[in-house]
């Protein structure tokens, strides 16, 4: 049953396109995970300051696999002794996971 997983990542109104750009430098890092169906950064189209990063996995194990791997935390890791780290982009997030009940054929 594929599961969807939500980070709901709330950034200052000015820093929504570096949010997007450090997502964009790690396209495609998650795309050969065993049971990983897609991914999409969602950008608000109003006033909200909350960006959605939106997963699909085959099953909740699969995404937690992935949660725990090095390759995980390799793109959410800190700075490694003298790498300057990035300043921060958020400042909040939230996990949200999710079943799918029901939706169309296509």
């Amino acid at each position: 049953m594929t599961i969807i997983k939500i980070n709901a990542i709330t950034v200052p109104a000015d820093s929504g396109d570096e949010l997007a750009r450090r997502f964009a430098a790690r396209a495609g890092a998650v795309d050969g995970q065993d049971g990983f169906e897609g991914f999409e950064l969602l950008q608000p189209a109003d006033d909200r300051l909350t960006w959605l990063v939106v997963t699909r996995w085959r099953d909740e194990e699969s995404f937690q696999a992935w949660a725990s791997s090095p390759a995980f935390g390799q793109g959410h890791r800190p700075p490694a002794a003298g790498e300057a780290a990035p300043a921060p982009v958020s400042m909040s997030s939230e996990l949200w996971s999710y079943t799918v009940a029901g939706g169309s054929a296509g």
